[in-house]
């Protein structure tokens, strides 16, 4: 079996898990009522209403209610990948459970952690955000266009802390970015000591990281190990760097299509 083919696997069992998790508590809390608002929130209606048992086997407590869940919810979120936040959100809301999970592939044992110096936002991971760390310089100005070139290629969203202003301190924005995004880009060139920082956040949190620099040599030696994709900072260069990164967010995204790719079967 491939690396690639590995990483997909990874990535359904990464989206499988959710919608399983999902599933459980909308099993045991739901009413149609719940459904028909679910419905409206996410544009989905007709895939709720027209499911042909559905409601009926919620209706009937039939045994089959739970698959049908599981249909209806792969459905909605393939339709839309951004739902599954909204879905959880609403779920969490209305039928609360002990904890959310927000890194990037499943794990045996899960850990519970309380920052000092973050808070936690009241947010759920977006599987189409990619947040972007890296030096706040003009010289930068057109690797974040490039990289934001490549993310909206593959129908992804692309934020770096300096795009959002809505916390009272930086780090905590920037944390809730990190919190908030499926992917991390990492941009190590000039060895900036806030990009390190932001680094050791997303790996504790357990996203996936997606590493690039100008120079090896500015890449710490105890993350040289992971595959890093080298750049010049010139027109054909960042050319080249937008095509790899394409190439690396089809592997690493959960459940986005690039623009040529065909719509999802229902």
């Amino acid at each position: 079996m491939t690396g690639h083919t590995q990483e997909n696997l990874i990535l359904d069992s990464v989206l499988g898990n959710r919608l399983i998790e999902l599933r459980t508590r909308i099993v045991a809390g739901f009413d149609a009522g719940n459904w028909e608002e679910l419905g409206m929130l996410t544009g989905s209606s007709e895939i709720i209403n027209h499911h042909p048992r559905l409601l009926r086997s919620l209706s009937w407590n039939d045994e089959d209610y739970a698959g049908n869940v599981l249909t209806v919810l792969r459905r909605i979120v393939e339709q839309d990948p951004r739902t599954l936040g909204i879905i959880e959100a609403y779920v969490d809301k209305h039928f609360p459970g002990e904890s959310t999970y927000v890194s990037a592939k499943p794990a045996e044992r899960r850990i519970t952690f309380s920052p000092y110096v973050f808070q936690v936002p009241d947010t759920h991971v977006e599987i189409d955000l990619v947040a972007v760390m890296m030096p706040f310089s003009m010289e930068f100005d057109s690797v974040y266009k490039a990289i934001k070139q490549s993310c909206t290629d593959c129908g992804l969203r692309c934020l770096r802390a300096d795009d959002i202003w809505e916390e009272s301190t930086i780090v905590q924005d920037i944390f809730n970015l990190i919190f908030r995004a499926q992917v991390i880009v990492v941009d190590f060139s000039g060895k900036n000591p806030n990009v390190m920082y932001e680094t050791g956040i997303a790996h504790t949190l357990g996203k996936h990281v997606v590493p690039i620099s100008q120079t090896l040599a500015d890449v710490p030696f105890d993350m040289r190990h992971h595959r890093v994709l080298q750049y010049l900072p010139n027109t054909e260069g960042l050319e080249k760097l937008s095509s790899k990164l394409v190439d690396k967010l089809k592997q690493v995204s959960v459940g986005f299509k690039t623009q040529n790719d065909e719509d999802p079967p229902f």
